[in-house]
């Protein structure tokens, strides 16, 4: 009942591991596997090791998070290893960042073989040195990205999007007539701050980060909903998911699958298998017999 496939990739059901979260070691990626997710995706990794930003990185707001941790990272050829121990249970999806469309192509072609699908992120509100939404706010740069990529791999490509952009929409249509295969909607919203009104300083060294949480869902919601009528490539929804309602809004509005991160923190690891109940216990209330029955079903008059 709650399978779906995505570029040709089966997964049991539509529950997705963000990246960012506990993705930094095949250890953390197989845990989320075994607690019931469809699919994971990496922490992002580039080229070279990047020890991001000094903490405090992450602070906790209204309705979510903010956080600048920098694309901390090994590089790829360390993060190739924690790859290569991953039990393969289910998919994989690596989450690659790079400065340049020559960087992320070559760090695409060191790992499509020991992944499913590759995820593009151009998206990140407090990247480093010119990588992140510098590149995914811009149209014609985010193409030439997916290109390269394109170009010399052979597994599905994906693009993760960037809400802070006056219209996601020309992004997504550039990215698909680019040739990706999917899109991923969206990264966090912002960038954002909190003061400690105690020293009347930031409480982020980067003084500034990406709000994710609740607080962004109906951020997140509208984006896909709004894509899901301009391109043909399958969705993956991120931003504010909790718990299964949240899911099921996410398909309806045209998502194919639904990524969860933030929500860890509330939830734990539990979460995963508790949208899979609930989702499943109103598909056979409601008379829906697959997910692929509610996909996008909010566009219909």
């Amino acid at each position: 009942m709650l399978e779906v496939e995505l570029c040709r990739i089966k997964m049991r059901n539509p529950t997705m591991l963000a990246a960012g979260i506990l993705g930094s070691t095949a250890a953390s990626l197989n845990w989320a596997a075994r607690s019931g997710a469809g699919a994971v995706v990496t922490k992002s990794f580039g080229l070279e090791p990047n020890k991001g930003y000094p903490n405090p990185t992450t602070v906790e707001v209204t309705g979510g998070f903010l956080n600048a941790i920098g694309l901390s990272n090994p590089g790829v050829e360390l993060f190739k290893g924690e790859l290569e121990k991953l039990e393969g249970s289910v998919p994989t999806v690596a989450s690659i960042y790079g400065s340049n469309p020559t960087e992320f192509s070559d760090i695409a072609t060191i790992v499509e073989s020991i992944v499913d699908l590759i995820e593009l992120n151009v998206s990140c509100p407090h990247a480093i040195g010119g990588c992140g939404a510098s590149i995914g706010q811009d149209p014609v740069l985010t193409a030439e990205v997916v290109k390269a990529v394109k170009k010399r791999v052979k597994c599905p490509v994906s693009v993760k999007l960037t809400p802070n952009v006056t219209d996601i929409v020309e992004i997504a249509v550039s990215s698909q007539k680019a040739g990706c295969d999917a899109l991923t909607l969206i990264n966090s919203l912002g960038p954002g701050m909190r003061i400690d009104i105690q020293t009347a300083k930031p409480i982020l060294h980067n003084r500034f980060g990406g709000l994710s949480g609740p607080a962004i869902k109906p951020v997140a919601l509208r984006c896909v909903y709004d894509v899901y009528e301009a391109v043909d490539v399958p969705l993956m929804g991120v931003g504010g998911i909790v718990d299964y309602k949240d899911a099921i809004e996410f398909l309806f509005a045209g998502a194919t699958a639904v990524q969860i991160g933030t929500a860890l923190y509330y939830e734990g690891l539990d979460v995963f298998r508790n949208i899979c109940n609930g989702l499943e216990k109103f598909m056979a209330r409601e008379g829906y017999e697959s997910v692929d029955d509610m996909i996008g079903i909010a566009h219909q008059d």
